[in-house]
């Protein structure tokens, strides 16, 4: 955590600071999607929808066209997974009981977000493009498995908050993402649209040979080995309002193309009569 502080406290002087502060934005986002978990071996599972995302971002504009800006977000990211612990004891897929967990992280995406203006600088268009480190804070589970055995006879609760343990568990993760959106510019402030999608690479938990026994660990974790993988995806789509620290606009829309002078010779290519 002493990380992000020490980030937040340096986007802080960027904004402080004379000119180079008049090309930037600061904004907060909110939205709404699903997350996913890449299991293997694989698992039947299906999204788990209603996760929430909200934050702050930054944003840098240079002043040349198309490259756009460079950006950082804040986010609370909830991701989480869904899967059937015993699909094959199941003929009807209607039937399956679903063990799911949401994990409640801290997302810090670095990115970089090349954009077109049109209609005269009130709309913008962009992709993004970047890299994400993440921390998970809490998490919570919920299991049918159990459920169906009587509450008297439960050893644990089948439903209730996930213990974070440091030989089953990742706390720290980290990916890509990308998307795109649009922007409607009204005076100093934008209103933003956006999707997207975070593709996991470190896994949620640690692999079989550094976690084997579980036998303790009751409903919260259903799992007789710990998987080999289990990276986590999300999908968002997200609207934000963001402020621009510049009364005039942004350099890059006073940034003209350079047009290419026209030959002034052209080569004959009929060969000269004899």
């Amino acid at each position: 955590m002493k990380q992000l502080t020490m980030i937040l406290i340096g986007l802080g002087a960027l904004l402080c600071t004379g000119r180079a502060a008049a090309q930037h934005t600061l904004g907060a986002t909110g939205g709404y999607g699903s997350g996913n978990c890449r299991l293997y071996p694989v698992q039947e599972r299906r999204p788990v929808w209603g996760c929430y995302t909200g934050g702050l971002s930054w944003r840098y504009y240079g002043p040349q066209r198309i490259l756009g800006g460079f950006g950082v977000d804040l986010e609370f990211l909830q991701r989480g997974f869904s899967y059937v612990p015993n699909a094959s004891a199941f003929d009807d897929p209607s039937k399956y009981l679903w063990y799911t967990r949401r994990v409640n992280s801290l997302v810090l995406p670095v990115l970089w977000q090349p954009h077109v203006y049109l209609f005269r600088n009130r709309l913008r268009i962009f992709i993004d493009a970047a890299a994400y480190f993440s921390y998970n804070l809490s998490a919570t589970y919920v299991n049918e498995p159990a459920m169906t055995i009587p509450e008297d006879q439960r050893t644990s609760p089948a439903r209730g908050k996930y213990r974070f343990r440091n030989e089953r568990d990742n706390r720290w993760g980290y990916g890509l993402a990308g998307g795109g959106g649009i922007a409607v510019l009204v005076d100093r402030l934008e209103f933003s649209i956006r999707a997207r999608y975070y593709f996991g690479y470190s896994d949620l938990m640690r692999n079989r040979n550094k976690y084997a026994n579980n036998a303790t660990d009751g409903a919260e974790n259903p799992f007789s080995q710990t998987p080999l993988r289990s990276p986590l995806d999300n999908l968002t789509v997200s609207v934000g309002i963001a402020y621009r620290f510049n009364r005039r606009g942004f350099a890059e829309w006073e940034h003209q193309r350079v047009k290419r002078e026209k030959h002034k010779e052209s080569f004959n290519y009929k060969q000269p009569k004899k």
